[in-house]
């Protein structure tokens, strides 16, 4: 699954990176987070640009925000045959940029955070799904993060990671209708492409939004330490 994530890269070089333009250049940077919190996303129907979307998605079809389980994670391999996002499939897929996520390795009953990113420390984009929903007179757009089985960098945390894609994939994701697609986009990030180390617990509480979350932990007493190699 993918509960957290982080994205504190410059706004020019998330520009320079995605070919995009980021309407707000004070996008603040981000180390911790976590839904319900916006994710800096590029959206289908406007490839060209930038929109923070809130984290669980809430259906147009829903009652209200509220009303609904709001999901911060879809399943890949059953996104086109669950009724509650298959149309959001078809129709509105997204980017959703980051430069980092995080995970918890049940160790003897104590949750041991992790931080996953790329090798050379760029950004990168994960495959995403988002929604609009309106009341008439507020408009709520939200978004989710597909997820597909663990590569074995993951595996010693957790059995699923969130999809992350190839440069050269990212525009065929936000090309609606073609179903190819998600087969062509759901194997696992290439192993030698992402790392893996152990922070601290600080993670585990959202409101430590700083750039102390990343720093790797100190692990001469718990045996675990950085397996990314």
């Amino acid at each position: 699954m993918c509960g957290r994530t982080s994205l504190s890269i410059d706004a020019t070089d998330l520009e320079n990176r995605f070919d995009i333009e980021i309407d707000d250049q004070d996008v603040p940077k981000r180390y911790n987070i976590a839904p319900r919190d916006d994710l800096l996303a590029v959206r289908n129907d406007e490839p060209e640009t930038c929109a923070m979307l809130n984290w669980g998605l809430v259906p147009s079809w829903a009652d209200g925000p509220d009303a609904v389980q709001r999901p911060i994670n879809a399943r890949a391999e059953t996104v086109r045959e669950r009724s509650f996002f298959r149309p959001t499939y078809e129709n509105r897929r997204c980017l959703i940029l980051a430069d980092g996520f995080y995970e918890w390795k049940d160790d003897r009953g104590t949750k041991q955070p992790y931080r996953f990113q790329r090798t050379d420390g760029d950004p990168f984009a994960f495959a995403g799904l988002w929604e609009s929903w309106t009341d008439g007179s507020e408009e709520l757009r939200t978004c989710t993060i597909l997820t597909t089985e663990a590569s074995p960098i993951m595996q010693p945390v957790h059995d699923r990671m969130p999809v992350i894609l190839e440069p050269d994939e990212e525009d065929a994701w936000l090309s609606e209708g073609n179903g190819a697609v998600l087969e062509d986009v759901i194997d696992p990030y290439p192993e030698e492409e992402l790392e893996a180390y152990e922070i601290s617990p600080r993670v585990n509480d959202p409101t430590n939004d700083d750039p102390g979350v990343i720093e790797p932990a100190d692990t001469t007493q718990s045996g675990l330490g950085d397996f990314s190699t």
